[in-house]
């Protein structure tokens, strides 16, 4: 007997796994499934202080792959959960820790969903997997599916920046530029996969995803001692991710291996922002119609969220909260984050730190509270971005000639230092003439980070 079965969010009706293949049949595409464990069978073969195996695998038993089947050699997962002291400082939270993705092998989270779904498609028997991505989900199939020698077919909008593309070219996956946008992509990724019997990644359609991006929430919990932290905040386009989020400490919950799930806080960019305005406006997102999607954080690009129903029921039965914050503030976010934790993320992923700052300024994160933000993905994925937000900020680069007389007059000029990080002007005499107590380091380090998986740093 199955471990799990599926079951339709939008009519409760319920499968067995080889029943259906992504989506409950009443509902067409928009019937999205849950995966639902019988819990106390799991709790009662699964000990969460001796988890078998390595990385993401060391919670095989809570996923829906089969025991048996062989897994992809990339170590996905184990991800460092910073204790950023300097963020934690200017966000005036009583601990913040950042959830650092960027340590993935294609620089994501979503190889967490990737590996599930190479396994799963391995159990089927699968020539080609498709998917329709912005970028990241795309990178991690191609990524993963390159490593065991599965063969992909991907789509992405032309406007999909280019080192994402890249990475697809370089890991030999098969790109078709879609002239369109992203929901243009997931559209013509379905009709492809049905017609030439691909398996199908997609975010908001294979179920599966949300179980492999779950495994976060598990690392989240085990690194902080199998206790929740009061609110994690998660950048947030198709959805996929935070639903995922709330799945996984709803499972441990049940496992009885915490006591509570956090507050969720989804953070949407202003031009992207589907779920913020209908969960500020009370409206139904099974019946509220696509948006225009525009904004430099292509990652959380979504005109119409494929996994808009589990997005909003995480909020919401977390007592959490959407904010959206704007296009200036999430490139602001790339050099502060970088600055004061050494973690290079790309506008999507830094949208989380703006986010925050929202959240706590709307009375949504209280000062007392300890909070997790995920970072999802590396600066290194869009270093346009990077770039355009750095000199946003003032930071920019002095060309000095092969003396120590020419170092020696680039350091004397003041232009740029009030921007600079808090390390460099301590570093050039200029922090005693500044007050600079809020933004130095405490004394306590991100390697003093309890972390019993992965590195801590």
């Amino acid at each position: 007997m199955s471990r799990y079965h599926l079951r339709c969010i939008l009519c409760g009706a319920t499968y067995q796994p080889d029943d259906v293949d992504y989506v409950c049949p009443r509902h067409g595409d928009d019937g999205i499934l849950d995966v639902v464990y019988d819990y106390e069978r799991l709790a009662a073969e699964t000990d969460p202080r001796s988890l078998p195996g390595d990385a993401m695998w060391r919670y095989r038993g809570l996923l829906p792959v089969q025991r048996e089947a062989p897994l992809p050699p990339l170590r996905i997962g184990c991800t460092p959960l910073v204790h950023a002291t300097a963020l934690q400082a200017d966000a005036r939270v009583a601990a913040l820790w950042v959830k650092d993705e960027t340590h993935q092998p294609t620089g994501s989270l979503k190889d967490r969903a990737s590996a599930v779904a190479v396994v799963k498609a391995a159990e089927r028997s699968a020539e080609v997997v498709t998917t329709a991505s912005t970028g990241n989900a795309a990178a991690a199939l191609a990524g993963v599916a390159a490593s065991v020698g599965q063969a992909t077919v991907i789509f992405v909008p032309v406007t999909a920046p280019q080192a994402k593309v890249a990475q697809l070219l370089a890991y030999g996956a098969r790109v078709l530029l879609v002239d369109g946008t992203y929901d243009d992509a997931v559209e013509l990724c379905l009709s492809a996969g049905r017609r030439f019997g691909w398996y199908n990644r997609t975010t908001g359609y294979n179920p599966y995803m949300s179980e492999g991006k779950k495994t976060v929430a598990y690392e989240i919990a085990e690194q902080l001692g199998w206790q929740a932290p009061d609110v994690v905040v998660v950048p947030v386009g198709d959805g996929c991710i935070i639903g995922a989020v709330h799945k996984g400490f709803t499972d441990l919950v049940e496992l009885g291996w915490i006591d509570t799930v956090p507050r969720l806080i989804g953070v949407q960019a202003t031009g992207s922002s589907y779920l913020a305005d209908a969960w500020s406006r009370g409206e139904d997102v099974a019946t509220k119609p696509a948006i225009a999607a525009s904004t430099v954080a292509d990652s959380i690009a979504a005109g119409l969220p494929r996994d808009r129903l589990k997005a909003m029921r995480a909020v919401r039965a977390t007592d959490g909260a959407f904010v959206s914050v704007s296009d200036d503030e999430i490139l602001a976010a790339i050099p502060t984050v970088a600055a004061k934790s050494g973690i290079f993320l790309e506008p999507a992923a830094a949208a989380a730190w703006a986010g925050l700052i929202t959240a706590r300024d709307e009375k949504f994160v209280d000062p007392g509270e300890r909070v997790v933000m995920l970072a999802t993905g590396s600066g290194l994925k869009d270093v346009a971005a990077a770039m355009r937000a750095v000199a946003d900020a003032g930071v920019h680069p002095t060309t000095v000639t092969p003396d120590l007389d020419s170092v020696e007059e680039a350091l004397a000029e003041p232009e740029g230092l009030e921007e600079a990080p808090w390390s460099v002007r301590h570093a050039l005499g200029a922090a005693a003439a500044r007050d600079d107590s809020a933004h130095a380091p405490t004394g306590e380090t991100p390697f003093s980070t309890p972390s019993p998986i992965g590195d801590a740093r």
